[in-house]
């Protein structure tokens, strides 16, 4: 038996910029004469990929281009990227919210969709009524439904306004119910956009054990978008990244989201910028940032016995007061470590001037484990404005501390980081 439920084949959807729809008469004319005489769209020729950072010169754009993908059943596929990337445009031609361009999806079963909040609801019927609506489209008898119901209302958690029109409800209450339809009423593919991120922890938590559940013992197929790769990775076992409406690369969810994260990311320990290419503000302008060993050496490795020094070297083109630079250190799968700042290292009010300046921040040795880790540095005016955000160097940790016995351990400790600890040993 195949145990392939959807199947895509060089899908691409695109789309014109600026007005609604085609925008002219003569385009469209231009497309029906072509469509007669069984020729080509003409504009599918002129289409650019979705760059947003990017002036182009075309007025049609791919969201999405030649995507190409297998989903098993019972399989739970996450959907990464960063904003723009096609993963909405995705989930709504698999969930036939919008069609495609060219190319084509095959899939067995009924589908339910959780796309944004109160997708699938009509604001004037109740949330009862708007359950037994959503069941229908789905291709269930009012009897069945029925069946479910206590279910649904006790995991959304809203019985007390269940007779109550949703438009009343809020974010949360649309979201909590949303999900717990999408989720019960039996759909064979159950597709999730990052809408749970609306939702409070607690039911975050349980959505995510629910969805655990419909794949594991009941055989049903969820595909998950999240920007949170800390969910991605307990949910996923397969994920595909995205990048400017193109799958970048398809494989196991840890080593898609190491990639996703490590984008644009120098191995190397640094990031360095010619005079036009360095990013920058109206405020100033950032020149490097280096992650060097104990000598403060970059071309040399990195160990657990190393006190490590990241270098932030800036250009300030106005005075400046209270300026922070802020470090923060993530792991490969995005796991927050910590963050840590110059502000309180400094006299209130303080006032950088006009010129080069460096920050050197010290992390101290017999921290790390062995490893790759992520820095990521902004700079800020604190109660004020971000000024620039979000720029990222990656280093390596290579071995273990050593004693006059030789290595500490032979094989990499549990946990991310390996810090040295006081001990003190009473007898009585």
């Amino acid at each position: 038996m195949n145990s392939i439920v959807i199947k895509v084949e060089r899908l691409s959807k695109q789309y014109r910029l600026g007005e609604v729809g085609t925008g002219t008469i003569s385009h469209d004319l231009n497309r029906w004469w072509a469509k007669i005489r069984g020729k080509e769209d003409p504009f599918l020729r002129i289409g650019e990929t979705n760059e947003q950072n990017k002036k182009g010169s075309s007025e049609y754009v791919w969201a999405l281009e030649d995507i190409n993908f297998e989903v098993k059943k019972g399989e739970v596929l996450g959907i990464i990227g960063k904003n723009g990337a096609g993963k909405s445009t995705l989930l709504k031609i698999l969930s036939k919210v919008t069609g495609p361009t060219t190319g084509e999806i095959k899939a067995k079963g009924r589908i339910a969709a959780l796309l944004e909040v109160g997708t699938g609801f009509h604001p004037e019927l109740t949330g009862r009524e708007n359950i037994y609506l959503n069941g229908t489209i789905l291709g269930m008898t009012k009897m069945e439904v029925s069946k479910k119901l206590e279910e649904i209302v006790d995991f959304a958690g809203v019985e007390r306004y269940l007779d109550t029109p949703v438009k009343r409800y809020s974010s949360g209450m649309m979201v909590r119910l949303g999900f717990a339809v999408a989720a019960h009423l039996e759909p064979e593919i159950l597709i999730v956009d990052e809408v749970l991120a609306v939702g409070d922890a607690e039911f975050q938590a349980k959505c995510i054990g629910k969805m655990q559940d419909i794949s594991q013992k009941n055989g049903r197929t969820v595909l998950f978008v999240s920007h949170n790769m800390g969910t991605v990775k307990s949910l996923c076992t397969r994920s595909i990244l995205l990048k400017n409406g193109s799958v970048n690369k398809i494989g196991s969810t840890q080593d898609i989201i190491e990639t996703y994260l490590s984008d644009n990311i120098d191995i190397e320990r640094i990031a360095k910028w010619g005079k036009d290419e360095r990013p920058k503000s109206e405020e100033l302008e950032l020149i490097s940032i280096k992650v060097l060993n104990g000598k403060k050496k970059l071309e040399q490795a990195i160990t657990t016995d190393d006190n490590i020094y990241v270098e932030i070297e800036y250009l300030l083109k106005k005075d400046i007061k209270n300026l922070r630079v802020a470090l923060s250190l993530y792991t490969p799968d995005g796991v927050h470590l910590f963050s840590n700042s110059d502000f309180y290292t400094q006299p209130i009010n303080r006032l950088r001037s006009v010129g080069l300046y460096k920050s050197i921040c010290q992390l101290n040795k017999r921290f790390f484990n062995v490893g790759k880790y992520i820095v990521r540095i902004d700079f800020e005016i604190p109660k004020d404005r971000p000024i620039l955000m979000n720029h990222r160097v990656s280093f390596v940790v290579n071995e273990l501390i050593k004693n006059q016995f030789g290595p500490l351990m032979s094989n990499k400790p549990p946990g991310i980081l390996h810090p040295e600890l006081s001990w003190e040993i009473e007898q009585s």
